[in-house]
């Protein structure tokens, strides 16, 4: 639960902050936040079925934006980046998608 607050507290430090982003990093920033999204509520849903581990959520979330990055990172380098980082985008949203509403189903018991 430790990793899930540092989080959040790194969010809101991040909002007030306003850090400078390298431009070479810009393009992939998109991808990397709808990674850590995944990862994030992927924690949310294992927490509520009583599954939750630190070491399996820092692992998740750093293995996910490590390769939805490099997936888009090749796709640019192959000349087919946009496609490839639609591809992410539709599989991590899916992902989304199925995390929430397995939290939700929890939460309203439905």
């Amino acid at each position: 639960m430790a990793a899930v607050l540092g989080l959040i507290i790194g969010v809101i430090i991040g909002i007030f902050v306003k850090p400078d982003i390298p431009i070479m990093l810009q393009p992939y920033l998109p991808i990397m936040v709808v990674a850590a999204l995944d990862a994030l509520l992927g924690a949310a849903r294992s927490y509520f079925e009583r599954s939750f581990s630190d070491k399996v959520f820092v692992i998740s979330f750093i293995s996910n934006v490590f390769t939805a990055t490099l997936l888009v990172f090749l796709g640019n380098q192959l000349g087919v980046g946009s496609q490839l980082q639609t591809a992410v985008i539709v599989v991590l949203g899916i992902r989304i998608f199925s995390n929430v509403s397995a939290i939700r189903r929890f939460i309203f018991k439905g």
